[in-house]
């Protein structure tokens, strides 16, 4: 490969694509000399790109990080990959401006040939609401917090925040996405207890970097644990209701992420569970068929009133139709 310039964009593609190379497999790949590698690593080091180099006979050649964000060279699927996650994959709530930034970059140089690959597949694929469960507007989050706090967990850091105006303190463990929102699974170190916390109503306060030693969660899967707790405080509204019915009836019929059961008696559960509208659970509670009474919150009872209204009016004006 004679050109310098060609040469050295192709050392940067291998670069790029595997995290080390030793100077003969780069010399090989690229049909140049040992020396010619080494000018071409410093050519490149000269640019900005942070080539690091380890030597000796397991010697080899890294890209590593350097202070800014040098340009990448992709190869054709990547390119295309990447530009239809832009266009038609839903993202983190809160960078979508820098998403469609980075997607005019890359539609910018994209070659003809693979532009008509990612305007196909933009043109004719539909995008179905993906929050069908509520009324609500999906919540949406800051993505400097969401980095913020998958900093703290990734660094094994207590995280300071206020959350819904009152500060905590925590052990994070793993954050969580499920249906259009984010939750952090977290530790009170001062009485142990576990809790899952919205990163929409989370504040993040300056780090800590104070460490803690990892304990483990009850169960040992953080995805169980969480979609269990977000049932009791995971929801902007919650209602306890009491249930005519078993506790192991009731179980049978309700998403563990959405209700849970305690049992009083033989007969007769507690039933609490949340949404993001307290229109919702009255819609969803009449889905069990059984008898209920409400012990809270009281606002709960006029949209069942309503609703009982319209399903009254909605029979009695309904004919029978022979079938």
């Amino acid at each position: 490969m004679a050109d310098t310039s060609a040469r050295m964009l192709a050392l940067l593609g291998l670069l790029q694509a595997r995290a080390g190379w030793t100077g003969p497999e780069l010399a090989g790949r690229l049909g140049v000399s040992a020396r010619t590698i080494r000018n071409d690593v410093e050519r490149l080091r000269s640019l900005g790109y942070p080539v690091d180099a380890t030597r000796g006979r397991a010697g080899s050649y890294r890209l590593g990080a350097g202070g800014k964000m040098p340009p990448l060279l992709l190869e054709d699927d990547e390119a295309v990959a990447v530009a239809i996650g832009l266009r038609v994959a839903p993202g983190v709530t809160g960078i979508a401006d820098a998403g469609a930034r980075a997607l005019a970059k890359l539609l910018q140089v994209l070659p003809a040939r693979l532009r008509a690959t990612v305007d196909a597949v933009a043109a004719t694929v539909d995008r179905a609401p993906e929050n069908v469960g509520t009324d609500a507007p999906d919540p949406e989050v800051d993505s400097r917090t969401l980095g913020a706090v998958a900093q703290a967990v990734r660094d094994v850091e207590w995280l300071r925040f206020d959350y819904r105006g009152q500060p905590r303190r925590v052990e994070p463990y793993r954050v969580l996405s499920w249906q259009r929102r984010w939750y952090l699974v977290a530790r009170d170190p001062e009485d142990g207890e576990w809790e899952t916390f919205r990163l929409d109503w989370v504040e993040p306060r300056m780090p800590t970097r104070r460490s803690f030693a990892p304990v483990p969660v009850p169960g040992g899967d953080y995805t169980a644990f969480a979609l269990r707790s977000i049932a009791a405080s995971g929801w902007k509204v919650h209602a306890r209701l009491r249930i005519d019915a078993p506790a192991d009836r009731v179980v049978a019929r309700i998403n563990p992420t959405v209700g849970v059961v305690e049992a009083v008696d033989e007969r007769t559960s507690v039933l609490v569970t949340g949404a993001d509208s307290l229109e919702t659970i009255a819609a969803y509670i009449g889905m069990l068929g059984m008898d209920f009474t409400v012990d809270s919150p009281s606002k709960l009872v006029p949209h069942l009133l309503h609703l009982a209204d319209v399903y009254t009016r909605a029979a009695a004006g309904s004919r029978t139709q022979p079938f």
